[in-house]
Order: structure tokens, then sequence, then C-alpha cells
């Protein structure tokens, strides 16, 4: 095997052994409603929410094992969160509590 091959092999199963890239999803807030109502991510992807409503958000999540909130969130401002657990995890807005997001992590 000459070199180029070699270093093609060697670059192919580097490639192959690396783990998938987490992705990022947003969800915007306009209207007091979520964009979304479900959602599906994987253990390690990152969801935006991007607040393009008038008024001040909350999001938060009080799901057994998935439990956050990521605090007051003015009109245009992005917060985010990265889900690490497998589930079904309900996400709210703890001012306007008829915004209602299910993110669902998976494997």
């Amino acid at each position: 095997m000459n070199f180029l091959n070699k270093l093609a092999a060697v670059g192919l199963a580097v490639l192959l052994a690396s783990p998938a890239l987490a992705e990022t999803q947003t969800i915007s807030q306009a209207g007091k409603k979520f964009s979304e109502r479900k959602i599906t991510v994987k253990v390690g992807d990152t969801v935006t929410f991007l607040n393009d409503d008038e008024t001040t958000h909350n999001v938060h999540s009080a799901t057994d094992g998935h439990v956050f909130d990521l605090g007051a969130q003015a009109p245009g401002e992005s917060l985010s969160h990265t889900f690490d657990t497998v589930g079904d995890v309900k996400v709210r807005c703890a001012i306007h509590p008829k915004m209602k997001v299910t993110v669902q992590v998976v494997e």
C-alpha cells in the first residue's frame, strides 16, 4: 500500500470513529406561543429559545431528570439549553403557563 492509500485509510478510520457532532435547533416564541408543539433531539443537542415576542418569557422544565430554568428572557433575546438525558421533557413558560412544547430526547 503506497503512502497516499495509507493516509486515506487512516483518515477514513478517524472519520468513522469520531462521534456525531451535536446539533442546535431553534424554537421561537411569538404571540405567547412556542413555534413548535413537539420536537425531537438527540442526547447532547442544544435547543435555542428565541424570544420573538413583545413580552418577557421564562423558559423552564420541571420534568423529573430534566429540570432547568433559563430565567427571564427579554424580547429579542436567545437562551439555550443542552439536553443530555433521554426522555420526554415538558418545557413551559413560567410567566405564560399555556405556552408548552415537548422536547423528545433520543439516543
